[in-house]
């Protein structure tokens, strides 16, 4: 009877085990599904701007569709984790912020960065993630928190407000085309503060 209690005891114990290990691994794999398709839509939005004037190299793959898949995985598994009470789960909510690292790892990219601005769009993008998911999280002082969200609310109009001003005429607000490429890019992006604002939240507290 013993022999028979240990054996049910240990295939409980390695079942929970299992279940442990699966559900972290399989969140941070659908949130990097997630966060790839992010990416890749908000790459679309991109190409909706320029046209056929959009370059698309191995580069691009690197830095735009790689930095949401980190992204995606990190808030997924930080979603897990909080179930299981970690205690630095929190910090996980960052993971947005390699859209503004990777793409400056390309050589001569923080040059024209400093000289010319480009690349500043993905460091926008990067900090309207962070910000407004913190503002939207449940960490930190109050005041502080309302000052971050203002802060990535006025980041995604400025983003937004760029549509006629890059695209031109045929992306005026006026036009329906305008009003469908505001609306997706200040969609993916509002999207994107949700999502890791539930990954910024206190151990153990589940999203609001």
């Amino acid at each position: 009877m013993q022999t028979t209690d240990g054996v049910d005891a240990a295939a409980s114990t390695g079942r929970r085990g299992s279940h442990g290990v699966a559900r972290p691994l399989g969140a941070t794999a659908v949130g990097a599904l997630v966060g790839l398709t992010w990416a890749a839509s908000l790459r679309a939005y991109m190409v909706e701007l320029v046209g056929t004037t959009s370059v698309f190299t191995w580069w691009t793959v690197g830095a735009i569709l790689l930095p949401g898949a980190i992204a995606g995985a990190c808030i997924g598994l930080a979603h897990a984790l909080h179930t299981r009470r970690a205690e630095r789960a929190w910090l996980l909510g960052l993971g947005p912020l390699a859209f503004a690292v990777l793409p400056l790892l390309q050589p001569g990219a923080l040059e024209s960065l400093l000289t010319q601005g480009l690349g500043g769009g993905a460091i926008g993008v990067a900090a309207a993630l962070v910000l407004g998911g913190f503002g939207l999280g449940s960490i930190g002082p109050r005041a502080v928190r309302v000052a971050c969200l203002v802060t990535a609310l006025l980041l995604v109009v400025g983003i937004a407000a760029t549509v006629p001003l890059i695209g031109g005429g045929s992306h005026a607000l006026t036009t329906p085309r305008g009003v469908w490429t505001t609306v997706l890019v200040a969609g993916l992006l509002l999207c994107g503060i949700i999502g890791t604002a539930t990954a910024l939240r206190p151990r153990g507290r589940p999203p609001r």
